[in-house]
């Protein structure tokens, strides 16, 4: 199984979904790529907010790079749970700030300099980060967007 991810614009049951992914969604698979990328990690650094245009193209540029595997809302929501609380990793941009949330645990800040781009181990606790509501918008696929991996072996 992959370690999949969902993006949104806003945090709560309101946020907009921008799209998923089914693979490396812990914060180096996603942003580790993009460090050196001063239009949107630069204002971070800075203590700056962040544009929300900006977060849209890293977005847009991450899912379009990775078009085979990836899902845009216009193809519906890909996973069989019916919010991102139940997906390995959710990155939400907020007023500026960009946050993660794993498996729907408590929100925290990206940091592209801190240890585990500011994931703490001890948000684990809490299981506080409130999605969208799915369930209308479900497309489930067990192909190459939905991260799961079969093995099998050679008949003889």
């Amino acid at each position: 199984m992959g370690t999949r991810v969902d993006f949104y614009v806003g945090r709560g049951e309101t946020a907009e979904w921008l799209g998923s992914y089914p693979f490396d969604g812990y914060p180096d698979g996603v942003f580790g790529d993009v460090r050196d990328n001063q239009e949107v990690f630069g204002p971070i650094e800075r203590g700056e907010p962040v544009a929300e245009g900006a977060w849209r193209s890293l977005v847009a540029g991450f899912l379009t790079e990775n078009a085979d595997r990836a899902t845009l809302p216009e193809q519906g929501w890909p996973w069989p749970w019916e919010t991102s609380a139940t997906t390995d990793y959710a990155y939400a941009w907020d007023d500026g700030v960009i946050y993660g949330s794993c498996f729907g645990h408590r929100w925290f800040t990206v940091n592209p300099d801190a240890k585990n781009w500011g994931e703490d181990d001890d948000e684990r606790s809490d299981k506080s980060a409130v999605f969208p509501d799915m369930t209308a918008r479900k497309a489930v696929t067990y192909g190459p967007r939905s991260g799961l991996i079969v093995f099998g072996l050679p008949s003889s």
